[in-house]
């Protein structure tokens, strides 16, 4: 059962009704007030009020605020005037009833005309924002256009100014061809007039025979004016090109020949070792026959462990290409594992013959070749021989000439 709250004060104006309802350490929300025209009611569970007004208000611009443990109405009238009482007296059941529900779908009513009227602004909204935006594009359309019109016909003067100027300069071309004719025209006029003077006798009684050398001395003079003109026709003649064998399918450069000489010495060295032992490597698949590959098989198998299957492996390709430091290195290795300490020290010894003389790039490699060696010689016991020149700083200003690094400390 709902507890009802009956205390509460109210005072009055001609255009309001001013009601405080307390509300007992009850916590009230917005949403535990209801408001129509003739009807209050604040609900929180466990109090209700609850009242049917004396006159009808303007449910619309009436306030209530939460504050201070109380709830401060203020309720504008509809009609100025004073009523006697804060609700209406002998309020039956049916008549609470009748003005509840009805007071119920009156705010219901009002509630949806709010959301079509939401609803239909927002549409609205919608609508102008989307005339805003194609009247925005169509701005920006319509300036990429003119933009395009403009440059169109900036390019279409520029072609137009390049035309004439083509113009002008093939008749200028045309100008300066004809200046140069008139010039080689005029010294053959000059030799032809000297000619024809040379040929003229001064004696009359030969006039006949002047006339016929002149009329020869004519038609050499227009023979040879003839010849000096058209040059003769060029010969016809076949040459024959011959290429030089290449095995490269590259064109031959001279920066590439040292490489290219000492890749097809390799080669060769190569084919003689397999062919020599062919009896023995004849079962081997191509790739088999590779000492890269070789090598990198001989790596994985050390990777795992099997350090025989690894010195196999590094000696089929030291059979097939002795003149790798590398495969002489790795070998070694694989026989400090297997305590072949002598064997280490001979391969160590072979890759240190192999990468001389010592630069920079072979540093690394010398390096691994004298500590797998030292290593295998201090296992020995042998630690005199088990030291090495690891680094040799010749500098004058250096305060050491030689380091030596111990392998066996």
């Amino acid at each position: 059962m709902p507890v009802w709250l009956r205390e509460h004060s109210w005072r009055q104006t001609l255009t309001a009704v001013y009601l405080s309802l307390p509300l007992r350490g009850a916590r009230a929300t917005p949403s535990s007030i209801f408001c129509s025209e003739q009807y209050l009611k604040v609900s929180i569970p466990p109090f209700l009020f609850e009242a049917v007004l004396y006159a009808p208000i303007d449910d619309t611009n009436s306030t209530a605020k939460i504050g201070n443990g109380n709830i401060f109405f203020t309720l504008y009238k509809k009609e100025p005037a004073m009523w006697d009482s804060l609700t209406l007296a002998n309020t039956d059941k049916e008549k609470l009833q009748y003005l509840r529900e009805n007071a119920v779908l009156k705010a219901q009513e009002k509630a949806k005309e709010e959301t079509e009227a939401r609803k239909i602004t927002k549409q609205e909204h919608k609508k102008y924002a989307l005339e805003a935006t194609m009247k925005l594009e169509e701005a920006e359309r319509k300036r990429i256009e003119d933009l395009k019109e403009k440059e169109r016909q900036k390019v279409v003067k520029e072609l137009e100014l390049w035309k004439n100027q083509q113009k002008d300069g093939d008749k200028n071309k045309s100008i300066q061809k004809t200046g140069e004719l008139y010039q080689e025209i005029e010294p053959l006029k000059e030799r032809k007039n000297e000619k024809t003077k040379k040929t003229q006798i001064p004696n009359e009684g030969t006039s006949k025979t002047r006339l016929k050398s002149a009329k020869g001395s004519c038609s050499i003079f227009s023979q040879n004016s003839k010849e000096e003109q058209l040059p003769a026709p060029r010969a016809a003649a076949t040459i024959q090109v011959s290429f030089t064998p290449r095995v490269f399918p590259t064109a031959l450069r001279e920066s590439r020949v040292a490489e290219e000489e000492e890749w097809l010495h390799k080669q060769a060295e190569a084919r003689r070792i397999i062919n020599s032992d062919l009896s023995e490597l004849e079962d081997l698949k191509e790739e088999e026959k590779n000492p890269d590959w070789l090598k990198d098989k001989g790596n994985k198998m050390f990777a795992m462990g099997d350090y025989l299957g690894a010195v196999n492996a590094y000696n089929l390709a030291v059979r097939l290409n002795d003149s790798l430091p590398v495969l002489y290195l790795n070998r070694a290795a694989c026989h400090l594992k297997l305590r072949n300490l002598h064997k280490a020290i001979e391969d160590s010894s072979k890759a240190l013959e192999l990468l001389t003389p010592p630069v920079p790039d072979n540093e690394n490699a010398r390096v691994k070749a004298h500590v797998r060696r030292g290593t295998a010689f201090c296992q020995l016991e042998l630690y005199t021989e088990g030291s090495f020149p690891l680094l040799q700083n010749t500098s004058e200003q250096s305060p050491h000439a030689h380091t030596h690094v111990y392998v066996c400390m």
